[in-house]
């Protein structure tokens, strides 16, 4: 298995098949995502007839976990158990939100499709979401962080990005299971898939989860010294890098994300294209995160600087971006195609580079806090990025069918397109930001001093 990407993640101590067994709640992280971003907002737009407003309003409801996902994460990092057990326990607890949301979900979605019962459909729709999202979070924090503990700091940043790799497997494969489940859209099929999924997600979570963490004494005794969250945070933000770092991960997901309650419903609308073949877009944006991967791969073990991956991530999206744009105007269900594959190589590079970096500005008793913001400031910018998404394409279409904007413009893939706009001047901005971190963080310096990387021409050289 060494021709998998980050398979030199691997050690003695932790071998590949234990990383690759821990790797399973990323799996059901990524069913998941697939299930909230992609399948339920195509199904309650077009399907059901939600406004997308709305739609987009509750995909962004689990994201109001992610500003605690810092928290979770110090909290991991310190908490104490009588079983000698620091990630364990959230890990088990995040796995068991995450089965309720989903197993509530369809019921609640189907409520919303009858007038009488809508605001109670609502309610227990945005409490499934949040629910769900809540466990997402904590599953995933807790995991990761736990991955932290495991690996040491040699192979740590890469044995992360692993599981990040088995995210976006997940995903793909979720997305093309899921689509072809779903093909003959049919209520009672919704039940059967969401309810499915809520019960592998228990099932694999627990294979992870099963004898990874060693019990160890000092984790249950009250004389070992945690400290607060307020002073560890405070000596992780005094790192000269550490906040431009999270202000690019913010601008970066936003310009990521915008499009994310949006992409499926833009074939299903514009190009006409059927439930299963818009769930496949997201397939199609798993896929090309997955060559962003085995691309990043390659270059860290090149000794290319994680920070200048992430910038690649930036300029692949510029162009993903306007491939989509031109998809309708063309009628060209192949460049939308392309688009969301470009899409999902963009956003895979910036992710594994910015988190790489996040990783190397913290050690291993501050793990989780590291990962908790990065996610935090990620998740967050993210979610309020597809709120923001919905809200402007529902305005912004509306206007422009009114003959707002002008004959020329008067028709819904205006909206859109102005959203996919939007994002490209983000990407832009995300660049200027980054630019003049390259060279400057901890990793960077080592590499410099060990003469790894050379004299190559990237973002710091930018114009910034």
């Amino acid at each position: 298995m060494t021709w998998l990407p980050f398979a030199d993640a691997a050690t003695k101590e932790v071998p590949l098949s234990r990383l690759l067994r821990l790797s399973l709640f990323q799996v059901t992280v990524g069913m998941a995502m697939v299930l909230l971003n992609g399948t339920f907002n195509r199904v309650m737009i077009v399907e059901l007839g939600i406004p997308a407003w709305l739609v987009a309003l509750m995909i962004g409801i689990p994201l109001l976990a992610a500003p605690f996902r810092a928290l979770i994460g110090h909290r991991s990092d310190n908490h104490r158990s009588v079983l000698g057990w620091r990630r364990v326990p959230y890990i088990w607890f995040g796995t068991l939100m995450q089965f309720g949301g989903l197993a509530i979900m369809p019921f609640a979605l189907l409520l919303m499709a009858r007038p009488e019962l809508f605001a109670v459909g609502v309610i227990a729709s945005s409490f499934a979401f949040l629910l769900a999202g809540f466990g997402m979070h904590t599953t995933q924090t807790a995991g990761l962080a736990l991955t932290g503990d495991l690996v040491d700091e040699e192979h740590r940043p890469r044995a992360v990005s692993l599981l990040y790799l088995a995210l976006l497997a997940g995903m793909m494969l979720a997305s093309l299971v899921i689509g072809s489940l779903l093909a003959d859209f049919s209520p009672t099929r919704l039940v059967q898939v969401i309810q499915g999924a809520a019960v592998l997600t228990f099932v694999l979570n627990l294979v992870a989860l099963w004898k990874q963490e060693a019990r160890q004494p000092a984790i249950a005794s009250p004389e070992t010294h945690r400290p607060a969250f307020a002073e560890v945070w405070q000596a992780f933000t005094a790192q000269p890098v550490t906040m431009r770092l999270l202000t690019a991960v913010g601008l970066g997901a936003t310009a990521f994300a915008m499009q994310d309650a949006l992409l499926e419903p833009y074939g299903g609308e514009i190009l006409g294209l059927s439930v299963g073949a818009t769930t496949g877009l997201t397939g199609a944006w798993a896929l090309g995160a997955l060559v962003a991967f085995a691309l990043s791969a390659r270059w860290l073990s090149r000794g290319v600087e994680a920070l200048r991956i992430a910038g690649y991530g930036g300029v692949i999206g510029i162009a993903a971006f306007l491939l989509v744009i031109f998809a309708a105007p063309l009628g060209s269900p192949l460049a939308l195609a392309l688009g969301a594959m470009l899409i999902g190589t963009g956003a895979g590079l910036f992710l594994v580079g910015t988190l790489t970096t996040a990783m190397a500005l913290a050690d291993s008793k501050t793990a989780g806090l590291a990962l908790g913001a990065w996610g935090a400031v990620q998740t967050t910018f993210a979610g309020l990025a597809i709120a923001m998404g919905g809200v402007l394409r529902d305005l912004l279409s509306g206007i422009a069918v009114a003959h707002g904007l002008g004959d020329t413009l008067a028709h819904r893939s205006t909206g859109y397109a102005t959203i996919y706009i939007v994002e490209i001047f983000l990407l832009l901005a995300t660049l200027v930001v980054l630019g003049p971190l390259v060279g400057q963080t901890p990793a960077a310096a080592r590499d410099a001093g060990n003469g790894a990387g050379g004299n190559r021409f990237g973002l710091t050289e930018f114009p910034t």
